[in-house]
């Protein structure tokens, strides 16, 4: 699923890219929890809602690399530590940051997914916009 997401936002991922790339991973009825604080923030549901969460995404961040990553635990509740760098698209900060995420799979497919994020406030200040100078 990781490398379908690579290849997905390198091919310019929503609006751009098929989100066939990444539907044969997520089961119809996956459920993603995002932080509410955060620029995408909320629960989406089904693929609609994945392809919905990856353009809030995309509106958020101008590049997302997942650097390095780390899998704690495997089976049908997966743990994964994931290094990023990203860049803001409103402001241009970069920001390097961990995500741990727990992942139910059920039949080989992804069926909910819960990021935690360390310090949402640092994410929600790199997307704010800047402010209109004086």
């Amino acid at each position: 699923m990781y490398a379908a997401e690579t290849a997905y936002l390198a091919a310019g991922g929503p609006g751009e890219a098929s989100f066939d790339l990444l539907a044969p991973f997520f089961a119809p009825d996956v459920v993603l929890h995002q932080a509410d604080a955060l620029p995408y923030g909320g629960t989406w549901h089904g693929h609609g809602g994945m392809e919905r969460f990856f353009l809030a995404m995309s509106a958020a961040w101008e590049s997302f690399e997942m650097v390095a990553q780390e899998f704690l635990a495997t089976g049908g509740t997966s743990v994964v530590l994931t290094q990023v760098r990203a860049r803001a698209r409103s402001s241009g900060r970069e920001l390097a940051f961990p995500i741990l995420q727990t992942i139910r799979i059920k039949d080989g497919r992804i069926t909910e997914v819960r990021p935690f994020y360390w310090d949402t406030a640092a994410i929600v200040d790199a997307c704010a916009a800047p402010a209109p100078a004086d």
